[in-house]
Order: C-alpha cells, then sequence, then structure tokens
C-alpha cells in the first residue's frame, strides 16, 4: 500500500521521579521553550520543546527503564510503515496507544507514530 514516512521526533527516556527539571535543563541547554501540551497529555509524562517546523520534534518522558534516546518515525499509514519495517528485519515490540514501539535488528527501539502536527509534505520518503 502506498504510504509516506520521515524521521519525527528524537524522544529522551528518562528513568526519573520527577521529569521537571531534567525538561528545564534541555529547555535552557538548547534555548527552546516548553510547548503547551494537550490537556490529555499533560500529565507530568510528557514534554516537548517547542522546535521550529523545518526542525525535528524533541521530547521528553519519564519511563520505567534505563535513560536512553529513541527515534519516532511519522508515517500517514501505521500498519504498512510497521509491514515495510518488519520487511527489513525489525519486530513488533508493543502497541501503545496508537503508535508502535518497535526494535530494529540492531537491539534499538523506536516508535512508528501519526503524523505528529507539523506540515507532513517536506522531506517524506514515499512508499509504494
Amino acid at each position: 500500500m502506498p504510504h509516506r514516512s520521515r524521521l519525527s521526533t528524537f524522544v529522551l527516556d528518562c528513568q526519573v521521579e520527577d521529569l521537571a527539571p531534567h525538561v528545564d535543563f534541555w529547555r535552557q541547554a538548547l534555548g527552546k521553550p516548553v510547548k503547551r501540551l494537550p490537556p490529555e497529555d499533560d500529565d507530568g509524562r510528557y514534554a516537548v520543546l517547542d522546535t521550529a517546523d523545518d526542525e525535528p520534534v524533541l521530547m521528553l518522558q519519564k519511563v520505567d527503564h534505563a535513560s536512553r534516546i529513541h527515534l519516532d518515525i511519522e508515517t500517514d499509514d501505521i500498519e504498512a510503515e510497521v509491514a515495510r519495517l518488519e520487511d527489513l528485519g525489525a519486530t513488533r515490540v508493543a502497541q501503545v496507544k496508537d503508535w508502535w514501539v518497535m526494535q530494529a535488528p540492531s537491539g534499538h527501539r523506536f516508535c512508528v507514530v501519526k503524523p505528529q502536527g507539523k506540515p507532513f509534505d517536506a522531506h517524506l520518503n514515499r512508499w509504494d
């Protein structure tokens, strides 16, 4: 099935009790303000720095596993993109809400997500 995808987000997974001081560190380190989240995501587990439309999203997320960074790939067809990545050797780890956590053959985790609110027309890969 034809679909499109691109790199979307760098996610800083933070194994911490309180995300706020870590958000403040990255806010100051990168000179980016914190973006206001929709109420359903404003539970203290997530924070997003306000990047320009031509920059990747930078998200911090409170997690139970060791701190690390992972990538999000955004797509207009999650199932088609997950299937394409499985054909390349990736495996499904878990579905969370409406996205998939995947694992690359190298062992790195990444997520396949819906478009993340910025114009979904630049730097796209088109897959048939």
